[in-house]
């Protein structure tokens, strides 16, 4: 009698595969047997193990069942009637509602032939139910968004301990709209579950926004905003109400923004700050909190992200008794975060240090720190000047802005005094010159700068399932990569995504062009040089612009080219 197993021949769908030349016969039935095995579809289990791409299978799977082939994306996510099915119904059976219509309700499903989940939904729900066919992996993906924005849904917040949270500066007296019911106990576990749930996240901001027909709450991640959670749009005006009561704003007042702050006591000994700002929108306010981190000025020199070189100038600058240090990037780039990296070695007994911002966004003992607040006079310049009477060794002024600020700042570094501030431009390089356009005398620039630097912030890739990036010669020279590092060996990885990560990137790495000037730039400065003639001398004394620093982090596996691309754009 023969032991061999008995032969399958593939049916429906396996037979259009191996019939258009997708598979063949042969891994049709081993599809077959590994699928019946683990109890799974045949198209989830050909797209886990990477049989044959999602966009293929459901192509060949629409032209087999005469079932018409849906985009995902081009679905709008929030209109989308999620909660007409069971959340275990979706998970049992993989489909997604995407649209109603009177009482027929249409199913994005990976698998036409699942006629059981139409029927059982159809029993639950008592509305006719229609297949829509869709690509799996976007399916998946979907239903994991969809399930994720649900787990902060006010059913689902019965944790005794957001009512025990407590909220620092909450104003007692702020409680003027009784029709608003801001106090009401699910609201107020609402919003703490969001705030406390950001803060697990590491996210940066979370964004309230109103729309037309439905209201949503995103998170920043490592510089991306994400969203996390719809809540009915009936209760927006509670949400935001709640919110501006808890920053000590205005409630009654929904016509201008407003600015306020939240203090969360976790626990005895951790609290957190929030900076709120409001936005009429059309549809109602928009608020979005600022996520104020105290632990970031305890972020070491060595885990900022610079190369050895780099750091080594840098230290060497922040320890002078007097000059100017000057870090410039676009909003959100870690430059607060770098200067009291810095003033964290300085802050010593013997050393005294003052600070002014717009605002204090990390609150560090043993500082001297000042709010910029324009309508009371305390200017960038104002505090500049006081800070001059105050014996001071070290200063930072959050940025530099006009003539009047800039020539106080440059006279204090020349007067004894190190100086570090911020300047907005595109590179290094460019602080120079933007201080020379301010008016600034190019003298007093060559005299007063140590040291000029530029940073952006860069998605880390999981190391967890990072994968390699296959590609040409000629894609990586056009990148930047020198002949070569393409002949010593470059790989490269590419995010792929996984339960550890968001996306395929987990943290975030500082990618930085730091720059010493030397008395050859100071001479091109009094020259009246450019931007571009001091890049090129920094190019020829050996400093890395930040697309060649970018590269030798894509190079060390620490990020992707894709990342790159998207935070160091010409």
């Amino acid at each position: 009698m023969s032991t061999e197993p008995a032969q399958i021949h593939p049916a429906g769908l396996a037979r259009r595969l191996v019939r258009d030349g997708l598979i063949s016969e042969q891994q049709a039935q081993t599809a077959h047997i590994e699928a019946a095995r683990r109890r799974q579809p045949l198209i989830q289990y050909l797209v886990a193990e990477k049989v044959l791409d999602s966009r293929r299978i459901a192509i060949a799977a629409s032209q087999e069942f005469g079932v018409p082939l849906l985009d995902l994306d081009a679905i709008d996510r929030q209109t989308m009637p999620f909660t007409l099915v069971d959340e275990k119904l979706i998970r049992k059976h993989r489909v997604l509602p995407i649209h109603r219509r009177g009482n027929r309700l249409f199913l994005a499903v990976s698998d036409p032939t699942n006629d059981r989940a139409l029927d059982e939904i159809r029993f639950n729900t008592g509305l006719a139910t229609n297949a829509i066919l869709v690509e799996e992996t976007k399916l998946a993906a979907a239903i994991d968004q969809a399930i994720d924005a649900q787990d902060t849904t006010m059913t689902d917040l019965m944790d005794t301990d957001l009512d025990n949270l407590e909220i620092a500066n909450e104003d007692d007296e702020a409680h003027d709209d009784s029709d608003l019911n801001v106090d009401e106990a699910p609201v107020v576990r609402y919003v703490n579950k969001v705030l406390v749930d950001a803060i697990s996240a590491a996210a940066s901001d979370i964004h309230f926004e109103p729309y037309e027909k439905y209201f949503r709450i995103r998170y920043r991640q490592d510089g991306m905003l994400r969203e996390i959670a719809n809540p009915p749009i009936s209760i927006a005006t509670r949400l935001v109400a709640r919110l501006k009561v808890m920053s000590r704003m205005n409630i009654a007042e929904r016509r201008v923004p407003q600015d306020g702050r939240i203090k969360l006591k976790l626990s005895r000994t951790r609290d957190i700050d929030f900076r709120v700002n409001t936005l009429p929108t059309l549809y109602g306010e928009k608020v979005v909190l600022r996520i104020l981190d105290s632990n970031a000025a305890n972020v070491g020199i060595d885990q900022l992200g610079m190369d050895a070189e780099q750091r080594t100038a840098f230290m060497s600058c922040i320890k002078k008794p007097y000059g100017m240090i000057l870090v410039t990037g676009p909003t959100g780039s870690g430059k607060t975060v770098t200067l009291y990296s810095a003033l964290n070695i300085l802050n010593k007994p013997d050393i005294n240090i003052s600070t002014v911002e717009d605002p204090v966004e990390i609150q560090v003992p043993g500082i001297n720190q000042v709010n910029m607040n324009p309508k009371t006079g305390m200017t960038f310049a104002a505090a500049l000047r006081a800070f001059l009477r105050q014996d001071p060794d070290i200063v930072m002024v959050g940025e530099i802005r006009d003539l009047e600020t800039a020539e106080i700042a440059v006279k204090a570094a020349q007067t004894g005094h190190l100086v570090l501030s911020t300047l907005h431009t595109n590179d290094a390089p460019q602080c120079l010159t933007r201080l020379a356009n301010m008016g600034v005398p190019p003298f007093n620039i060559a005299s007063s700068v140590l040291l000029i630097m530029a940073q952006r912030l860069a998605r880390k890739l999981c190391p967890h399932c990072r994968s390699e990036d296959d590609l040409p010669r000629e894609a990586l020279i056009e990148e930047g990569f020198t002949e070569e590092e393409i002949a010593e060996g470059i790989t490269v990885y590419k995010a792929v995504g996984c339960d550890r990560c968001v996306d395929g990137y987990k943290g975030r790495i500082g990618i930085f062009q730091v720059i010493k000037v030397s008395e050859e730039m100071g001479r091109l400065i009094m020259e009246g040089g450019n931007s571009i003639q001091l890049a090129d001398q920094a190019d020829k004394e050996g400093y890395a612009d930040l697309r060649r620093a970018g590269l030798r982090k894509v190079k060390s596996g620490m990020t992707s080219l894709v990342e790159l691309n998207r935070v160091t754009k010409d």
